[in-house]
């Protein structure tokens, strides 16, 4: 069976306030709606991850959690992964690589530019910017995810809260 990777930028964050460290920001009011009308698009597509992977910073937990709600997934089943945090490509692809292999179809939540620099090595994508709450679905014909690599993968979807051109 072949490996499909949903990535999801998280929802819109405030810019935080006084003190408050870029870990800490929280989703703002279009972040929350956002990510909750993401995760329904992707569920009445049929693409519901078996695993949830996500970076502990709280704006993209939230945004997980939102999916989770939609998806019918258990808080306590979000895999947390600090290394998602700030990550570039290289770590990235580190994570992917590691990923349980009992599992088709994961989801993985996280940040830019590390996430639309990953969309476009993996599949050749060409996506300028993955926006907030931005979903990217690629496909990889193999079984193993330790075989995810640059250009292995297809895009399958593309979809923001404002479309594509975002």
């Amino acid at each position: 069976m072949a490996k499909q990777l949903i990535v999801v930028r998280h929802g819109k964050s405030d810019q935080g306030t006084h003190g408050m460290s870029d870990f800490e920001r929280t989703l703002n009011h279009r972040g929350n709606k956002n990510a909750h009308e993401m995760a329904e698009r992707i569920s009445h597509k049929g693409i519901v991850p078996e695993q949830i992977v996500s970076s502990p910073a709280v704006r993209a937990l939230s945004t997980a959690r939102h999916f989770s709600d939609v998806l019918k997934f258990s808080y306590s089943d979000i895999q947390l992964e600090p290394t998602i945090y700030e990550a570039n490509t290289t770590a990235l692809l580190k994570v992917i690589n590691q990923l349980n292999n009992d599992f088709e179809r994961i989801a993985i939540f996280g940040h830019n530019p590390g996430f639309t620099e990953l969309v476009n090595y993996l599949a050749d994508a060409k996506i300028y910017n993955l926006p907030t709450a931005g979903v990217v679905v690629i496909d990889f014909p193999f079984d193993d995810w330790s075989l995810v690599s640059q250009h292995t993968g297809s895009l399958f979807l593309f979809d923001s809260p404002k479309g594509q051109e975002d």
